[in-house]
């Protein structure tokens, strides 16, 4: 059953994503349960959305580890996709997301940057990277995975491009609604949290 979502107070929710955050770490706090958090999740991007808050490109430089995610799936009567159920990323497995600045980072809009994927299996670790751009007032981040690597046993095994150079230089003239894209609705120093195109829910935790 989904919780009353008005019922949670700023306060609230803010608390969830926090335990979330610091137990996913380690830090002797116990898990909130998936429901619990996807509900702290859906009313952080429903105030923020009432509330018209943005967020800045530079709190989002870093990188940051994979918390929690939650799948969609496609409900064919309603035309349309439901959330899942949510799940805490498996520690074996890590998975990361980093955000750099490619200029200097001003009032320009969009602001430019780079992104890189990266997760860890085993000793194979794969690394997706691209351009990505920023759009403040809409903390939406629009990127394209152009390179990839893959390494095994800590040797680079695999090196290319999943773009041609073309494609790779025209990516700042795309509309916005042509690139995948996470719509950031919950940032604080410690944590962040964003809906992807496809829908799902993510929150990712700072790498320190």
């Amino acid at each position: 059953m989904t919780a009353d979502l008005s019922s949670l107070d700023a306060s609230s929710y803010l608390a969830v994503l926090a335990q979330a955050a610091n137990a996913y770490r380690g830090e002797h706090n116990e898990r909130p349960s998936p429901s619990v958090l996807v509900d702290a999740l859906l009313q952080a991007e429903k105030t923020t959305k009432q509330q018209r808050l943005t967020y800045s490109f530079e709190s989002l430089l870093g990188q940051w580890r994979l918390c929690f995610a939650t799948g969609t799936r496609k409900v064919k009567k309603r035309g349309g996709i439901i959330l899942g159920k949510g799940f805490y990323w498996p520690k074996f497995a890590p998975a990361y997301i980093a955000f750099s600045a490619v200029t200097p980072i001003t009032e320009e809009i969009p602001a430019k940057g780079e992104i890189k994927n990266q997760i860890k299996l085993g000793q194979v670790l794969l690394k997706l990277t691209g351009p990505a751009q920023y759009l403040g007032k809409k903390n939406l981040l629009a990127f394209d995975f152009t390179h990839i690597q893959v390494s095994l046993f800590n040797r680079v095994v695999y090196n290319g491009q999943i773009r041609g150079k073309a494609q790779t230089e025209n990516f700042y003239n795309q509309p916005i609604a042509k690139l995948p894209f996470f719509a950031f609705f919950a940032v604080a120093e410690d944590w962040i949290a964003a809906r992807g195109r496809g829908g799902g829910l993510a929150l990712w935790i700072r790498e320190k």
